[in-house]
């Protein structure tokens, strides 16, 4: 299988870019995001797969291997084929995408262009135990969920000493070994600083 490919971008289109490696032009197909890192006559390095099917190779292209990682798991979900993949991965990032299937979030996943509620439930059912999403903890030991919290607050401009606090918070009010949905938890968290103020 071709894993990457690094060379030269000689042309951009809507659905993909061509790369001249060794004077062989490869049009490796991509997300708008991977699209919009790169530049025309300028060297890029993208993580590929090869997709075969009777009648045609596709090389898809992404700016890390943990989209390219994504990209190959949805598509083990019955009836994914790569162009959803695609799209699935043209509008959620990995990790959007990765807690959307653990959360059994289906809004977010039927917010992808041909993927509705029937084809969001099967998703989950068959990937939720695959996406390596950490429920119960986080690398650094705390649950999944504070961590998931703390960033959404601090990237709606709360400072980390308020994020913090309203986390914990938050976590004083959970019966014990309770786990939270993360949009839940979010929400308590803004009451608790609202109240705060």
């Amino acid at each position: 299988m071709i894993a990457s490919l690094r060379g030269t971008v000689v042309a951009i289109q809507l659905d993909g870019a061509v790369l001249d490696v060794s004077g062989v032009g490869y049009f490796v197909r991509s997300t708008p995001g991977t699209l919009a890192t790169l530049r025309l006559g300028q060297e890029a390095t993208v993580s590929t797969t090869l997709v075969v099917r009777e009648d045609s190779m596709t090389l898809y292209g992404f700016g890390s291997t943990e989209e390219r990682d994504m990209f190959e798991l949805v598509q083990t979900a019955s009836g994914i084929g790569p162009k959803v993949a695609l799209a699935m991965l043209s509008v959620l990032d990995p990790d959007r995408l990765r807690s959307a299937i653990a959360q059994s979030d289906l809004a977010v996943l039927t917010s992808v262009p041909g993927i509705g509620r029937k084809g969001a439930e099967r998703i989950v059912v068959e990937l939720k135990d695959r996406v390596g999403l950490a429920t119960t903890a986080s690398a650094t030991g705390a649950p999944a969920w504070r961590e998931q919290v703390h960033e959404a607050l601090l990237g709606l401009g709360w400072s980390a000493r308020d994020a913090e606090s309203a986390v914990d918070t938050v976590a004083s009010e959970l019966a014990d070994g309770a786990e939270p949905d993360v949009a839940t938890a979010l929400r308590d968290a803004l009451r608790s600083l609202a109240r705060s103020r």
